[in-house]
């Protein structure tokens, strides 16, 4: 794996080979790393990474010139690994903890303007995962979730799914504004 663009272009992560973990291909990272240059001042985006594992899609974010990225993952192993690549790399605004995913959703204490969610394709419940994290209020008003899943899954009747992108098998939704805005009222459940 490695960082395809920004300030720490062309370094390589080298992750520990036996991590329970589904890397983003550089491929589709690519893809939609260009259609969020578009959409997206970095610089100005604090950015939550669900599901984290290898820090792969937090690094990218990072050397792209975003000024904070809180890392989620529950396994330790991802977290020390995250957090000694971004010591090595001297990246400070990559940050992981390890804690559960819903727990954090429950708990729904951070504001961030992205959230990049890429959970186990076969992790049951994903379809209601954008629901969960919309009404969690982790996600500011006017913020963007991105979820990474497998094509089993369509979003598109969701009132918030604003456009898919397929790189291969890799396809990510993004959902954009804010529920009472589009008539729309998402229940904390």
């Amino acid at each position: 794996m490695r960082i395809i663009s920004g300030y720490y272009k062309g370094r390589r992560l080298h992750p520990p080979a036996n991590l329970p973990v589904r890397p983003t291909t550089d491929y589709a990272k690519e893809g939609i790393f260009n259609v969020l240059t578009n959409l997206v001042d970095f610089s100005e985006t604090t950015v939550l990474d669900l599901f984290s594992g290898t820090g792969n899609i937090a690094f990218e974010f990072a050397s792209r010139g975003a000024p904070s990225v809180l890392a989620v993952d529950i396994e330790r192993r991802c977290v020390d690994f995250i957090n000694q690549a971004a010591e090595k790399f001297g990246i400070r605004a990559v940050r992981a903890i390890r804690m559960n995913v819903f727990v954090l959703l429950k708990r729904g204490k951070e504001n961030a303007d992205l959230v990049f969610a890429d959970p186990p394709y076969d992790m049951e419940g994903i379809e209601l995962l954008p629901r969960q994290i919309i009404s969690s209020g982790i996600l500011k008003p006017s913020g963007m979730l991105i979820l990474e899943h497998s094509g089993k899954y369509l979003f598109s009747s969701d009132p918030l799914f604003d456009q898919l992108r397929e790189y291969g098998k890799v396809h990510f939704s993004i959902f954009r504004g804010k529920p009472d805005e589009r008539g729309v009222q998402y229940s904390s459940s």
